[in-house]
């Protein structure tokens, strides 16, 4: 029997919500794994709604629920309604919506709120030992919310991830070990049972990031 596996989304669309291509990636693989999949997203307002024509705000309100639903294709449920005992493992792909909407780190960085039902299921599935995969800038919600952790977002030395070296010296004033990963690879934090991989943190071409995010999800799906 496949692995019973939540992706949990943050709205559409990279500079508000899920990054796209990252979610469809999750998906594909794991409908390449066999795994059965429930998406959900939690009903809430979105911090703002961002022009990705202009890169720039709007005046719009749009609720994450309803923009993760098309993404979902309509099959979505209020994060509210997870089940943990349901579930093998859950997976959250990245996007802005991550550090805007499931929690603040787009604003407040290291000092960020978590969401609280964001961080009621990571600890639901941490406790009951059931495998979190995590892909660009989401693993800062492992680092938030399991002091200790180790994860990825990246290469801190490297000039194709120019966002990585403030994210990780981040990661790091919280307590946790940022591992240096290439984007074609993952980092199991075994203890915690932990999968991260930096994804869009990289300025690769889009089959590397593809393939990376496979990597994490067979990762996971070997940890369920």
């Amino acid at each position: 029997m496949g692995k019973r596996v939540a992706v949990v989304l943050a709205g559409c669309g990279v500079f508000d919500g899920s990054e796209i291509h990252e979610a469809s990636a999750v998906l594909v693989h794991l409908s390449r794994q066999g795994a059965s999949v429930k998406i959900f997203a939690p009903n809430i307002d979105q911090m703002h709604v961002v022009d990705h024509l202009k890169g720039a705000p709007t005046e719009e309100k749009r609720n994450v629920l309803v923009e993760s639903a098309r993404l979902a294709r309509g099959d979505i449920q209020d994060l509210s309604q997870l089940s943990v005992k349901e579930l093998d493992a859950i997976i959250f792909p990245g996007g802005f919506g991550v550090a805007k909407n499931l929690c603040t780190w787009a604003v407040q960085s290291k000092d960020c709120s978590v969401n609280e039902e964001v961080k009621t299921v990571l600890q639901a599935f941490h406790s009951e030992k059931k495998p979190i995969g995590l892909c660009c800038i989401s693993p800062v919600l492992a680092a938030k919310v399991f002091p200790g952790c180790e994860v990825t977002v990246g290469h801190n030395k490297d000039e194709r991830f120019p966002d990585v070296p403030e994210t990780a010296e981040a990661i790091s004033q919280l307590g946790c070990k940022h591992i240096c990963k290439n984007v074609n690879e993952t980092h199991v934090d075994e203890k915690n049972k932990i999968v991260t991989t930096c994804a869009f943190m990289c300025k690769a071409p889009l089959h590397e990031i593809f393939d990376g995010i496979g990597v994490m999800v067979q990762d996971v799906l070997k940890l369920a």
